[in-house]
């Protein structure tokens, strides 16, 4: 029995051994995506996985797990194998902001992943439907102090970037609205253009057709600059907020335990598909801004950003229990 022991021990080191001299990836890899088809982070999800396609021979495949404020889909990723076959895209809301505003998450941002690298950040814009009589940030406050507690705005979902962008910024102007949350961006986009609610905010590559074609139109941009993509557009700080900034993330993460090796290639992967006109132009196109850094530089801004949200949330009062 001692020598049987022996030799299935030996086989299983040979078997493992083989393993992990074969090339990754040496099958198809899953990207999952927490939010629905379409979002911001679906499009930016299903670029990374062409582009890895493409480069490295392999299918990468998008499994959409949307619900919960990206809580479902983040749990389905932490419970992967950490074997690189299963990574998951990481944007604000799950891993920046669900932290601060949930008093238990089935799933820890920093220890139950590897952060592999940012990819693309999506500054946030405060947009009112078309059919509203707000045409500026001051006619939407005016309204929402003279009506407190009754006009709603929409988000693409408990502990979105959307949703605390909108409580960081009542506690801003000193206004308090109502929050209805949907599923993602659109659905929310959906209501927001017939008239079920008036304002919302979302990210600039979310927004940007609605509002060239007239269905949305955009009040302000929470960046300290206005952005390229919506040049006429005045910034949230320049129109009496100072300071106001909203800046929603996205990134790629594995499931914790990952070989390094494998975490510092899909890196590389990642700065490789940056670096290439292709994706250059796509990102202009998608009016997406490029990120591209280093394991340990995207492990240092989620801390960051864990602690930056949960002020907010703490400051604004905002909770999803």
């Amino acid at each position: 029995m001692r020598k049987m022991r022996a030799f299935l021990a030996a086989a299983a080191f040979i078997v493992a051994g083989a393993a992990l001299a074969q090339p990754y990836p040496a099958k198809p890899v899953k990207i999952i995506v927490a939010f629905t088809p379409g979002s911001a982070t679906d499009i930016l999800a299903r670029l990374v996985a062409d582009a890895f396609t493409r480069s490295m021979g392999q299918t990468f495949l998008v499994e959409n797990k949307p619900g919960a404020g990206g809580i479902i889909g983040t749990e389905a990723a932490k419970n992967a194998a950490p074997d690189g076959y299963t990574l998951t895209a990481c944007p604000s809301g799950p891993f920046g902001i669900n932290p601060g505003i949930y008093s238990k998450l089935p799933y820890d941002p920093l220890k139950d992943f590897e952060p592999i690298s940012n990819i693309g950040l999506t500054p946030q814009t405060i947009v009112v439907g078309s059919q509203t009589p707000y045409r500026t940030l001051k006619d939407f406050v005016a309204a929402a102090k003279a009506k407190p507690g009754e006009i709603a705005y929409g988000s693409l979902g408990t502990g979105s970037t959307s949703h605390l962008t909108m409580e960081a910024f009542q506690a801003a102007a000193g206004i308090k609205l109502n929050h209805i949350p949907f599923k993602g961006g659109a659905e929310a986009q959906t209501q927001i253009m017939g008239g079920a609610f008036p304002v919302m905010s979302d990210t600039v590559p979310g927004v940007l057709a609605q509002v060239k074609a007239g269905k949305l139109r955009a009040l302000g941009v929470a960046i300290p600059q206005r952005s390229q993509f919506l040049p006429d557009v005045p910034t949230i700080a320049e129109q009496g907020y100072p300071g106001f900034e909203s800046v929603g993330w996205i990134g790629l993460c594995a499931p914790v335990g990952t070989p390094l090796a494998i975490i510092n290639k899909l890196n590389a992967e990642v700065q490789k598909m940056l670096a290439s006109a292709e994706a250059k132009e796509k990102f202009q196109q998608l009016a997406f801004t490029a990120a591209g850094d280093s394991r340990e530089h995207f492990a240092a801004w989620i801390r960051s950003e864990i602690v930056k949200w949960s002020r907010i949330a703490k400051e604004s009062g905002a909770r999803a229990d």
